[in-house]
């Protein structure tokens, strides 16, 4: 691993400057994240503070903003990411804020690689298949869980193997319910199409009970690894997962031609509900 320096106040500074980008973009994260301790709840809101900044150079609407430039961009911030992580410093602080996390608890290149080729495949692959469609959330969203691990578990490597295939599960729910969510914006304003074979102007009930199965059979996974984490870590994650299951229950009661047009949303009175029963340990 590589040689970890001491936190410096350079460190700190980049570390407050990841949660200003959280706390400007975050919903359902934010109130779950809120439920780590530190220093767990800093280094998760760096990790995807980074996160953030590459999701926002790929799917900013704004027309200024060429392909190629935002091509260019995304590989400025990948090269310089790599960097940061071998010689522990950027002068970009959200890359520094991550680094930081990175080194410390041992996220390397071969989580960061295919989470830059996710964001890659957005800027120019429009539909996709099965295969092209195991790839892109791999990267998107399942090294994002695995990465979280790292942090949640420390060195603990016996643990992060037999929790990793979980970890991959929840992220994928995640990014699924996403898929799910923004079906008119990522159609409409975006151009693509996640989901192989679906039209969205053909959108059925039935085709969104099979994409929701699949989904609830992830989460279901994910939930059996939750039950194995740390307390601290355990309570967050169980936030998470259910506020994300309440959404996959939401979209089960939506019809699925009004999914094709709104976002649904979980009301902060059933997140609160949600947030207190993991604060509980209920499911």
């Amino acid at each position: 691993m590589t040689a970890v320096r001491p936190v410096s106040r350079y460190d700190r500074v980049a570390a407050a400057s990841a949660a200003e980008v959280i706390g400007r973009y975050s919903t359902s994260f934010g109130w779950a994240v809120r439920l780590l301790a530190e220093p767990t709840r800093s280094e998760i809101r760096s990790l995807y503070a980074l996160v953030r900044v590459a999701d926002e150079i790929v799917d900013d609407p704004d027309p200024g903003l060429s392909p190629q430039l935002r091509s260019e961009l995304l590989e400025e911030l990948e090269a310089d990411t790599l960097r940061a992580l071998q010689h522990g410093r950027s002068a970009n602080l959200v890359v520094q804020a991550f680094a930081s996390v990175a080194r410390r608890r041992g996220v390397g290149p071969e989580l960061i690689r295919p989470f830059f080729a996710s964001m890659r495949a957005d800027l120019g692959l429009r539909t996709h298949d099965d295969e092209s469609l195991d790839d892109y959330v791999y990267g998107s969203a399942e090294v994002i869980g695995l990465m979280c691990l790292h942090c949640f578990l420390g060195a603990d490597g016996g643990a992060y193997e037999r929790l990793a295939p979980g970890a991959q599960r929840l992220g994928a729910a995640f990014q699924k319910i996403n898929f799910l969510r923004d079906l008119a914006d990522d159609h409409d304003l975006l151009g693509r199409t996640y989901f192989p074979g679906l039209d969205p102007e053909a959108f059925t009930d039935s085709r969104r009970d099979e994409l929701l199965d699949d989904i609830d059979a992830d989460l279901a996974v994910a939930a059996e690894a939750i039950a194995q984490l740390p307390p601290d870590s355990r309570r967050a994650v169980s936030a998470a997962h259910g506020l994300f299951a309440e959404l996959s229950r939401r979209l089960r009661r939506t019809p699925a031609a009004q999914i094709r047009r709104t976002r649904i949303r979980v009301p902060d009175a059933r997140k609160a509900v949600i947030i207190l029963r993991a604060l509980g340990g209920r499911p």
